[in-house]
């Protein structure tokens, strides 16, 4: 079928769209802690699911020390830290700026790959930061009486939305290290396990969520809430929806994607959701959408695309 890598990539950032809807609601709900870790328990049970279905164990085989360090510490930044401050930025901002936000994250895993792995970081990566905070400022930002910028956001949402951002970025520079760890240890002709390896690493930093949202609960005296949590229908709906179509579908399709097309073209098109997710946010939220939201939201993607072309 002609462009059918394309084809599954917009739908990896339509899926992403109606996860980062469902988590605004669920995060609303339920709480941006409880949400979390409901969120990481059934995302262990699917992963789970499919590893048990593909590899015949319901746990990653053959993992070794290096792997679990990296992939648990890139769970702590990108889960326990970074979901921490993306479902929080949901609930002060919303989740269509939750997500211009989470456009920062192919810069900062470029600065992280400069720093831990001694990668380039290219006159084009520094383009590309600089269009995407462009982006972001002239969404965020409104020139007051006095022609001063300000913030149109709450201050706390958007330090939450920085954060989310960096979080995501710097966890998939932490991820990658894993992955080549648990790829060195992985026998020749585990053919099965090698190719489940990505979800096998999602694993391994979904049990590092798990157990940091639970420890965080404890110190701050929740896990009682979780049993309240569990009992409010329509937040369990849509925590199940947001992890179904994120972690889990579109994980799946966005590994699907760049099998039949270029990873530079499958990236671009996948990083489409802050833009994607401004009609919805209108229709079902009633948020307010402005001309020039769109075109930050637009030229915030641009820059995110220039580091995957």
């Amino acid at each position: 079928m002609l462009y059918i890598g394309e084809i599954i990539s917009l739908g990896v950032a339509v899926s992403w769209t109606v996860t980062a809807l469902f988590a605004e609601v669920a995060s609303k709900r339920l709480g941006s802690l409880q949400l979390n870790v409901i969120r990481m328990v059934l995302s262990l049970l699917m992963l789970g699911g499919t590893l048990w279905w593909f590899t015949g164990s319901f746990i990653p085989l053959y993992t070794d020390a290096a792997t679990w360090f990296w992939l648990s510490l890139s769970g702590f930044v990108g889960y326990l830290l970074g979901d921490y401050c993306l479902f929080n930025s949901y609930i002060l901002i919303g989740s269509r700026f939750g997500q211009l936000f989470m456009t920062l994250a192919p810069p900062a895993a470029a600065v992280a790959a400069w720093i831990i792995l001694d990668e380039t970081l290219s006159v084009q990566a520094l383009l590309g930061m600089v269009v995407t905070l462009t982006g972001i400022s002239i969404s965020v930002l409104n020139k007051g009486t006095s022609h001063k910028l300000s913030l149109k956001l709450p201050l706390k949402g958007v330090l939450f939305g920085i954060g989310a951002g960096i979080g995501q970025g710097v966890g998939l520079v932490l991820s990658k290290v894993g992955m080549n760890h648990y790829e060195a240890s992985i026998p020749l002709g585990e053919d099965a396990v090698l190719d489940m390896l990505p979800f096998a690493s999602t694993f391994m930093r979904a049990v590092t969520g798990t157990i940091g949202f639970l420890l965080v609960m404890m110190i701050q005296k929740k896990l009682h809430t979780l049993a309240q949590s569990i009992d409010d229908g329509k937040g369990m709906g849509a925590a199940i929806g947001a992890t179904i179509t994120g972690p889990f579908i579109g994980v799946a399709f966005s590994l699907m994607a760049v099998q039949y097309t270029e990873a530079g073209i499958a990236s671009t098109l996948m990083a489409l959701t802050p833009i994607l997710i401004l009609w919805p946010s209108h229709f079902f939220f009633g948020q307010q959408v402005t001309f020039k939201e769109i075109l930050g939201a637009c030229i915030s993607v641009l820059g995110a695309s220039l580091f995957f072309v």
